[in-house]
């Protein structure tokens, strides 16, 4: 999948739950409530990395492919939130990262 197809899925996606957060709360998400809860996935993440590596007790390590899909929804989310276009950040990280670490 392309990193564009990526966003507008994940966008289309988001504004679902937007809806779903209008109607239980009266109001959507702000940009830093997506941001923790973005850290709270990366935390778990984390957590299903140490299950499936044996270092940490879970009955939930078959879920950690699609934590680690939503961390990528909510980064992709987070970037339109804030007027970035997230190829591009992908892009300027690896090229940055690249140039960096060439020998």
């Amino acid at each position: 999948m392309e990193l564009k197809e990526c966003r507008d899925r994940s966008i289309k996606i988001r504004e679902q739950y937007h809806r779903l957060e209008e109607r239980f709360h009266g109001s959507r998400w702000t940009v830093e409530e997506d941001a923790l809860a973005f850290l709270t996935d990366a935390g778990l993440v984390g957590r299903l990395t140490m299950a499936a590596q044996g270092r940490w007790p879970s009955e939930e390590k078959d879920r950690l492919a699609a934590k680690i899909g939503e961390c990528v929804w909510w980064l992709a989310v987070l970037s339109q939130r804030q007027d970035m276009d997230f190829a591009a950040c992908v892009e300027q990280f690896l090229e940055e990262k690249e140039k960096e670490l060439k020998e």
